[in-house]
């Protein structure tokens, strides 16, 4: 035997260190798409507020398994999108417009750092990436298109944070944007403003692009002034 084959053969090799990492990095992969398929179901309503679920239930229905579903679980859990209550079950947590006020104080402060810290750390091809997303906005609010709105404020959310270029800040923000997001499903047909949400959003692209962090934390604040309105507008709507 050579000693290349003989090396190979050897525990602690790097074909034997690489199976367990590889074994890891699929798992990691079917817990995100369980988290990613169970964040939308409820954000979406396909999951209920109020409504009971199990681990069993929503394993057999994604075809995931359970240990997967279980940690995406958790994590929901921790985003406050589900309640595990001991010796009870798994519950979609309630929606509360008092509780989505209180979000927004948080949102706004950490929204306002990030798109400063996205203006001054921008990249020039996240400037191209801004530039874009912020004609499709302005385009979908002249045209009060829904669809593209809510595609493009998502890759918006995911291009800011990436642009900020910090961890902590974006683990943070993460934790409120699914809550966020739900009510605003429920809600904006109702009482939302779209192509003024759509503007504003293009607003602060826009100030990032031009890597302008004074006018991109004016124009993150003039979004959650408008976001909160929209909120309290729910209470007056009877909702």
């Amino acid at each position: 035997m050579s000693r290349a084959a003989s090396s190979a053969s050897k525990p602690g090799s790097p074909k034997k260190a690489a199976e367990p990492k590889m074994a890891e990095e699929h798992h990691m992969t079917l817990t995100d798409k369980a988290y990613a398929d169970l964040e939308e179901m409820i954000v979406t309503l396909q999951l209920a507020p109020g409504e009971a679920v199990s681990e069993a239930s929503l394993s057999a229905k994604l075809g995931i398994g359970r240990t997967p579903i279980r940690e995406a679980v958790q994590r929901l859990a921790r985003e406050k999108l589900l309640v595990i209550l001991p010796q009870r079950g798994i519950f979609v947590s309630e929606i509360n417009v008092g509780s989505q006020l209180k979000l927004l104080e948080l949102r706004r402060e950490l929204e306002r750092l990030l798109a400063r810290l996205a203006a001054r750390r921008v990249t020039t091809d996240e400037i191209a990436q801004f530039k874009r997303i912020a004609s499709g906005l302005e385009k979908a609010s002249r045209t009060n298109d829904e669809t593209t709105f809510m595609r493009l404020d998502r890759e918006f959310n995911l291009l800011v944070a990436k642009a900020a270029r910090n961890e902590f800040l974006t683990t943070s923000m993460s934790l409120t944007q699914s809550l966020s997001r739900r009510f605003w499903y429920i809600h904006y047909k109702q009482v939302a403003d779209m192509p003024l949400a759509a503007r504003l959003h293009a607003e602060v692209a826009r100030a990032i692009a031009n890597r302008d962090d004074v006018a991109a934390a004016k124009a993150s604040d003039a979004l959650i002034n408008y976001i909160e309105e929209f909120t309290r507008a729910t209470l007056d709507a009877g909702m």
